[in-house]
C-alpha cells in the first residue's frame, strides 16, 4: 500500500471514530429528552384521570374555601394568573409543543 493510500485510509478511519461518537452523543441528548417527554407523559394520564373524581375535587375545593378561605382565595388568584399568562403566551409556544408532540411519537 502506498504512503497516500494508508494517509487515506487513516483519515477515513479517524472520521468514522468522529462521527460514532457524535451518534453517541447524539442519543445521549435524545435520552435526556425522552425521560422529560415521559415525565410529561405521566402528569398528562395523572390529570386526566382527575376527571372520574370531579365531585370529590369539587367537594375538597370548596371545603378548602370554606375552613381555610385566605389559602383558597391565593390558589385561586394564581389559578388566574397561570391561565392568563397561558392565554397570552401558549399561542407564541404552540408551534414548540406541536414540534415535540410529533418527536415524541
Amino acid at each position: 500500500m502506498n504512503p497516500r493510500q494508508l494517509e487515506l485510509a487513516l483519515k477515513k478511519q479517524r472520521l468514522q471514530f468522529a462521527a460514532e461518537r457524535q451518534r453517541e452523543a447524539f442519543v445521549a441528548g435524545l435520552e435526556r429528552v425522552e425521560s422529560l417527554l415521559d415525565v410529561v407523559d405521566r402528569a398528562r394520564d395523572r390529570a386526566h384521570g382527575l376527571r372520574e373524581h370531579v365531585p370529590l375535587l369539587s367537594a375538597l375545593a370548596i371545603a378548602i374555601a370554606f375552613f381555610r378561605p385566605r389559602l383558597a382565595l391565593r390558589v385561586a388568584r394564581r389559578a388566574w394568573l397561570g391561565w392568563m399568562l397561558y392565554r397570552k403566551l401558549g399561542r407564541g409556544i404552540e408551534p414548540l409543543l406541536g414540534f415535540l408532540r410529533r418527536f415524541a411519537n
